[in-house]
């Protein structure tokens, strides 16, 4: 079934994914994931230099060596390193993934990023205001309520065109499942537009899904949210330039 091999593909590449086949889809509710709670903080932080030099490995030096790097603290992302070029690098949790995405709160998730100036205008505030949030304490739906109040206050960005991410660090951890990573870039739209990217197909080297859920029968307030779709596109170099095993 196409649905099970793209999901299947997809979590090697993406923290935000489907993963793990349709048997979680079904799952729906926290209690029954792999991580149905957070974990102490203390177990998704990191040494801060290794944190800076996983962020960095996200994308090429030529791209990563004037970026912005910002790194995880207890009450979310700090700038460690002033940035030149307008691309931030960050090294993503689990909690960036869908809402009820099955590892959401696995405190391995080390996903390294490095975002183009209109991503991190556009797609970083919500990763910041999302972490922020988590961290204090408040529950999924607290902060689907906080983002959703954010937006309309035009408190978040509207998401910009041309918005990429890369994700080539050969350390990431991306997921528990098969090898746990994958190099990729991602590009985030408005609109889930398959066809035009030619996405999902058999054979194509393009993978959607959607930004804010897996299904959204666990939290149907999602369905309200602004549409935004992520097209993965996986590569065959790491960051380094080295070869990386096929997808």
């Amino acid at each position: 079934m196409l649905e099970n091999k793209v999901g299947a593909i997809v979590i090697k590449c993406f923290v935000l994914l489907v993963g793990l086949g349709t048997a979680y889809q079904a799952m729906g509710q926290d209690a029954t994931t792999p991580y149905p709670k957070m974990a102490p903080i203390g177990q998704y932080l990191m040494d801060r230099t290794a944190e800076i030099a996983l962020a960095r490995s996200a994308a090429p030096e030529s791209i990563s060596r004037d970026a912005e790097v910002l790194v995880l603290g207890r009450r979310g992302y700090e700038t460690a390193v002033q940035g030149k070029n307008g691309w931030v690098c960050m090294v993503g949790r689990g909690w960036m993934a869908m809402f009820d995405h099955p590892e959401f709160w696995n405190p391995k998730i080390r996903a390294a990023d490095c975002l183009n100036p209109p991503a991190a205008r556009s797609v970083l505030p919500y990763v910041r205001k999302r972490t922020k949030l988590l961290l204090a304490g408040h529950s999924k739906p607290e902060v689907m309520a906080a983002i959703k109040a954010a937006i309309h206050k035009k408190e978040l960005p509207a998401l910009e065109q041309g918005t990429v991410d890369y994700m080539m660090s050969k350390s990431s951890y991306l997921t528990d499942n098969g090898d746990h990573n994958g190099p990729h870039l991602m590009f985030y739209e408005t609109s889930r537009d398959d066809a035009a990217w030619g996405a999902n197909l058999t054979n194509s080297p393009v993978l959607s899904v959607n930004y804010w859920y897996v299904s959204a029968q666990a939290y149907p307030q999602l369905k309200t949210f602004p549409p935004m779709s992520v097209f993965l596109v996986g590569v065959d170099k790491w960051s380094d330039g080295t070869p990386a095993p096929p997808m």
